[in-house]
C-alpha cells in the first residue's frame, strides 16, 4: 500500500515550463531529466506518448529508488505525422510550413506518475491547435531565434508562435508540456491527498 509521501518529487524532465507548472502547484520537487524518449511503442498518439512518459519516468525511478517520479512527454500530431523536436532550423522551416498546410492539429501530453512502491499511474491529454499563415518574412525571423529548438512541432504556442497558433480544444498548458489537471489527477488516481509534497 502507498504512503503518504515524506518526501520531495522527483521531475524526470528538464523542461522549464513543466518546472513552472509544479511551482505554481506549490510543489517541492527536484529534478532528474531523463536521457531520451525510450522505444516507440504505437502509431497511436494516446499511446505512444503514454509510452515515451512511462519511460522516462522508469528511467529515471531506477536513479531515485523508493522516491515518487512524475514524467511527461508531448508529441505534435497533425494529417496523420508526428512530428518531434526538430533536429536543425532546415527541418523547423519545414515542420511549421507543414502546420500551415494543414491548418489545424493536434498536441498529446502523456504522463507518469511512479510511486514510492513502483506502482505506477498514467495518462494522456489532447488539445487541438489551429495555426493561420505566417507571412514569409516573419518566419524567417522566427527561425533566426531559439524559440523553435526544443519544441516539438518547432513552436511554443505561449511565446512568438502564438500570434499564429490558436488553442481550439482542450488545455493550453496540454500544448505547452503539461496540464495542472493531469497532474493532480495523476495524485487523486494514486491516492495521494491534496497537500502531498507541498512545503
Amino acid at each position: 500500500m502507498q504512503q503518504i509521501p515524506q518526501e520531495t518529487l522527483v521531475l524526470g524532465s528538464g523542461s522549464p515550463r513543466r518546472r513552472d507548472l509544479l511551482q505554481r502547484l506549490g510543489l517541492n520537487f527536484e529534478i532528474q531529466a531523463a536521457e531520451g524518449d525510450g522505444p516507440v511503442v504505437s502509431d497511436a498518439p494516446a499511446s505512444r506518448v503514454v509510452g515515451h512518459a512511462n519511460f522516462k519516468a522508469h528511467q529515471v525511478a531506477i536513479l531515485k529508488p523508493k522516491r515518487w517520479v512524475l514524467a511527461a512527454d508531448t508529441l505534435v500530431y497533425g494529417d496523420g505525422r508526428f512530428l518531434p523536436k526538430p533536429k536543425d532550423r532546415s527541418q523547423a522551416r519545414e515542420m511549421l510550413q507543414f502546420l500551415q498546410k494543414v491548418g489545424m492539429h493536434e498536441v498529446w501530453t502523456g504522463a507518469c506518475l511512479i510511486g514510492s512502491d513502483g506502482a505506477s499511474w498514467s495518462r494522456a491529454d489532447r488539445a487541438v491547435v489551429g495555426f493561420a499563415p505566417i507571412p514569409g518574412a516573419e518566419l524567417e525571423k522566427l527561425l533566426l531565434g531559439n524559440e523553435w529548438r526544443d519544441k516539438a512541432g518547432a513552436y511554443a504556442i505561449q511565446g512568438w508562435a502564438g500570434k499564429y497558433a490558436t488553442l481550439l480544444e482542450g488545455d493550453l498548458d496540454t500544448v505547452v508540456g503539461l496540464a495542472e489537471i493531469t497532474v493532480l489527477n495523476l495524485f487523486r488516481a494514486a491516492g495521494l491527498p491534496k497537500q502531498a509534497f507541498r512545503g
